[in-house]
């Protein structure tokens, strides 16, 4: 690996909700050093970063743009992702091209997952689970993740894998806890679930997911190993719903779509088929154990539902426009 003397950048591959969040947090710190690389070399709307702050434009599954990309780094925040129709595809070259970016200039990598690689499990999924994913998706986040992990036990490359439940927030649009009930909602809509709505479900708050993940690249002892990034307590998806209503002071219709219905809205909606994989995480338990991040990293602190709720409101409302009808 090639070091660099006074290497001291973070590097943000992927200039979505994760890795915007991630930029937020470090800039509130006072880090200075703070780049963005994306496909796209603009902030979204409605990041909150300043206009200041550094976007390179370019391909990340190039080789040659990721090692440019990650020139000053030491620590290097994987967050950009291929379209969710293209991962089996797309995915391992990304990745793999990343992590050669920070080899090259011997940087921590720290990636954010997600937990399809367990795939259907019975009680609290903890990282010690094997990987039993069925489906394209959740198979390809396993070889990704069990290839990185690998690597950096042979010594090619520092690394540490932050994985997270379903999330939302300021910047969180397409998830199951995104625009379709935060949107929904303020429009006075019915808001729209995934399954069965009275299952625990855990769901992690994009900002607790960031100060996870940057905890993982400030801590060498979190290298070589991957750390369920803590979320606030489990609930019901309608018990979390019933938060937002109250903090909305107003409450909608909450329209629940079964596996049935999503193989029918995909007659119409194409998309719609790539949820059948991992439906079985919204007709279930899908609770995430975090308890090893928390025995090792003890100070951590998580954002209150009711806090994160408040946060995500204010921001759909700034983004759309929106007071709620």
């Amino acid at each position: 690996m090639m070091g660099k003397q006074g290497s001291n950048a973070h590097v943000i591959m992927g200039a979505g909700a994760v890795g915007t969040a991630i930029a937020r947090e470090l800039l509130q710190r006072g880090e200075a050093n703070v780049r963005l690389v994306s496909r796209s070399g603009s902030l979204p709307e409605g990041s909150g970063l300043p206009a200041h702050v550094a976007v390179a434009k370019g391909d990340l599954s190039d080789p040659h743009f990721a090692i440019q990309a990650c020139k000053g780094a030491s620590v290097v925040y994987h967050c950009a992702q291929p379209g969710y129709t293209k991962w089996p595809k797309e995915f391992p070259a990304l990745t793999s091209a990343i992590m050669e970016g920070a080899m090259a200039v011997d940087a921590k990598l720290v990636v954010a997952d997600n937990l399809y690689m367990y795939g259907q499990v019975d009680g609290p999924m903890k990282e010690t689970l094997p990987n039993r994913a069925a489906g394209p998706k959740g198979r390809t986040r396993a070889a990704m993740a069990s290839k990185l992990l690998q690597d950096h036990h042979e010594g090619k490359i520092r690394v540490a894998i932050g994985r997270a439940a379903d999330f939302y927030g300021p910047g969180v649009l397409q998830s199951w806890m995104g625009e379709r009930v935060f949107k929904f909602a303020l429009q006075g809509k019915p808001v729209e679930a995934l399954g069965n709505c009275d299952m625990p479900h855990t769901y992690t708050y994009i900002g607790d997911f960031a100060r996870g993940l940057i905890t993982l690249g400030q801590e060498d002892r979190a290298l070589g190993e991957a750390w369920h990034i803590p979320s606030a307590n489990t609930l019901a998806t309608r018990q979390l719903l019933q938060v937002m209503f109250e903090e909305l002071g107003a409450v909608r219709k909450v329209r629940s779509f079964s596996r049935t219905g999503v193989n029918l809205l995909a007659l119409a909606m194409p998309i719609m088929k790539e949820f059948k994989e991992i439906m079985y995480e919204f007709e279930q338990p899908f609770i995430m154990d975090h308890s090893k991040f928390m025995a090792v990293f003890p100070e951590h602190q998580v954002t209150p539902h009711r806090e994160a709720m408040r946060q995500t409101l204010q921001w759909y409302r700034q983004r759309f426009g929106l007071q709620h009808v």
